[in-house]
């Protein structure tokens, strides 16, 4: 049998990463075209309901609460259970919940509140699959070099069907009958769940069992336990300069472009002139830049180091977002988020396979949640400023502020890689 994506091109060929790679990427990449049409249609569900930008921003900022709320736990319970079976019993609970919201929408009840609890929803299921997913690459690519190319192959599929083929056809399919993304969605997780459900091997953190702690009087031990790995989880990730400051680093990036995705369906009708396919298109190009930035992730990383291309990146997406903000046509617009793209998925890649490389498996899922915690925290405060700032200084301000921002980020990540382990590249 072929192994699946077997002409993967330039990231290499899942008979060397591994057949059940295969099966991973499969899911990932059909789960997000899911994922991209529910991200079309919740926001223009959104605009058709309310014109108020703080509302529309709501909805955003509910799929990013889950992060602060229990994504420690998240991480902690994934260095805990087999995480192959959290990905698949995640996945059908979400194909649960987005079914029923396609439902009530098909019966004509949609509303910002609906609309911001089944994103909250769904994103506490997110929190619960990132933090069993953080150890699967590891896990299914035994080769530390070949990471790199796994991550921009899996990060790279998810974009081309989550913002690159979802948009338009989302788009398409709202204009039909608004129920019908969201169907899909529901449906992309069942078959992601079930891809990832006859995908065999082991999935375990294998943990050492820790001297159970006093605790206070009536605390039950498995609390107690779940506290306890919480905590070293934490801990370990700020005793580590590099990761701590990279940390931080994603935290304000993920700020940027919260904020500026919360209102970008009103920035793209408002200022730009576009309707609901234009704005899946504007989500296009943003696919279009990442995917030639996963593409060309590996190999800037061998030729540059890591330092060197972390840095890069963010710089560049200071730049593509001050261009994006001050864009004069649709046209110009489109041209700068997929730049911005590119230097999101260029920076992501990156840092996702430098923390695979330095953080142990046993502690993964803490350490990446916690490192989540930052991020996506930062992520739901970017939702709710996006959304005031544009009610007070205009739909423009978002992406301005943003560039501003990401300059100082810059500037830290030049001293959150100095100390950094060097690439070939760099040795």
């Amino acid at each position: 049998m072929k192994p699946l994506g077997a002409g993967l091109g330039r990231f290499g060929s899942f008979g060397r990463l591994g057949t059940g790679f295969g099966l991973i990427w499969t899911a990932v990449t059909v789960s997000g075209l899911g994922d991209g049409m529910r991200f079309i249609a919740l926001p223009l569900l959104a605009a058709q309901v309310t014109d108020d930008p703080r509302q529309v921003a709501a909805v955003t900022l509910a799929e990013q609460l889950p992060w602060l709320l229990v994504g420690l736990i998240a991480g902690a319970l994934a260095d805990r259970l087999d995480r192959r079976r959290v990905l698949w019993t995640v996945d059908f609970a979400r194909a649960l919940v987005a079914g029923a919201l396609a439902a009530s929408i098909a019966s004509g009840r949609p509303s910002v509140p609906l609309l911001a609890a089944a994103g909250f929803l769904l994103c506490c299921g997110q929190t619960l699959y990132t933090g069993a997913w953080s150890a699967v690459v590891p896990a299914i690519v035994a080769e530390p070099e070949a990471r790199i190319r796994a991550n921009a192959a899996l990060q790279s599929g998810a974009l081309v069907t989550a913002t690159l083929l979802a948009p338009p056809l989302g788009a398409l399919l709202f204009a039909i009958a608004p129920a019908l993304p969201i169907g899909v969605d529901a449906a992309s997780f069942a078959v992601a769940a079930a891809l990832v459900f006859v995908l065999r091997g082991d999935f375990s953190a294998r943990i050492p069992d820790a001297p159970r702690e006093p605790g206070k009087p009536g605390e039950p031990g498995a609390v107690r336990g779940l506290r306890r790995d919480v905590a070293e989880g934490v801990g370990w990730l700020r005793r580590q300069p590099v990761l701590r400051r990279l940390c931080l680093v994603a935290g304000a990036t993920n700020f940027v472009t919260t904020g500026m995705i919360a209102v970008l369906v009103l920035y793209a009708r408002d200022v730009l002139g576009l309707d609901g396919l234009g704005y899946g298109l504007l989500i296009a190009a943003f696919s279009v830049g990442g995917v030639s930035g996963a593409a060309a992730a590996p190999r800037l990383v061998r030729r540059f180091g890591t330092r060197r291309v972390l840095l890069s990146a963010v710089t560049g997406s200071a730049v593509t977002a001050a261009a994006a903000g001050a864009a004069p046509a649709a046209l110009v617009a489109g041209c700068c988020v997929a730049g911005y793209g590119a230097m999101s998925l260029i920076w992501e890649i990156t840092a996702v396979t430098l923390r695979q490389q330095l953080v142990p498996a046993e502690l993964l899922g803490r350490v990446s949640m916690s490192y989540q915690l930052v991020s996506n925290g930062a992520g739901a405060l970017g939702a709710a400023t996006g959304g005031v700032l544009a009610q007070l200084a205009g739909l423009r301000a978002p992406f301005l502020a943003g560039a501003a921002v990401l300059a100082l980020a810059a500037l830290a990540t030049a001293r959150a890689t100095d100390a950094s382990p060097p690439s070939s590249a760099e040795r």
